[in-house]
């Protein structure tokens, strides 16, 4: 009688904070007075550098469908992708596109020209805040001035929350933001958010 053959084992993907779920989603409160945090897992995430006045740099804005932004702070979107600026010959796309099939074209744009194309999706995570209250949980360990005369929907600039490196992106008005830290400091920084949390809930921002 014939043994049965084995079966390949399944690796499930797992995000670097779904241990915290449960937590972020108990201390999340929606309403007038609220702040919530979750993560956005598994967002695509290409690194791309090269010479904003190449020919190559024109391939690369075809298929993104959008310019390259030129400033700090700055980001443009098209379709799925949104690209933010991170220097003067760097920027990083973020996307909902398969991150082996979009990296694939941005290095078919480039044609040899000097540059580089990086999926770099495992190397951070998402983490998104919003509500009334979360400019003021961000203002407790972030250097900027977020006050929307400075900062507003549509811009993103690395900085630091607490004491993590961060992409801080701020998606919305409402007011709503993603924070991208590397996958190794995404737990410190996700306990952080929820400690600086901890006061809000009730009544209204001042």
């Amino acid at each position: 009688m014939a043994e049965p053959t084995g079966t390949t084992p399944v690796t499930l993907r797992r995000s670097p904070l779904a241990h915290l779920e449960d937590r972020m989603r108990a201390a999340s409160r929606s309403g007038a007075g609220g702040v919530s945090l979750t993560e956005c897992p598994f967002i695509t995430m290409v690194d791309v550098r090269v010479d904003p006045a190449s020919p190559a740099a024109e391939r690369i804005e075809k298929v993104l469908g959008s310019a390259l932004p030129r400033n700090c702070g700055d980001t443009t979107a098209s379709g799925s992708h949104t690209t933010v600026w991170l220097g003067p010959d760097e920027w990083l796309v973020l996307s909902q596109a398969d991150g082996t099939d979009l990296a694939a074209a941005l290095r078919e744009a480039l044609d040899g020209e000097p540059g580089s194309v990086v999926d770099v999706s495992a190397n951070r995570t998402t983490l998104e805040l919003r509500g009334p209250y979360a400019r003021d949980v961000l203002e407790k360990g972030c250097p900027l001035d977020l006050h929307p005369r400075a900062f507003g929907p549509g811009q993103a600039v690395l900085t630091t929350v607490g004491p993590v490196p961060v992409l801080l992106w701020q998606i919305d008005a409402d007011p709503g933001y993603r924070l991208l830290p590397r996958s190794s400091f995404a737990d410190y920084l996700a306990r952080w958010l929820l400690d600086a949390m901890r006061e809000y809930g009730h009544g209204a921002p001042s």
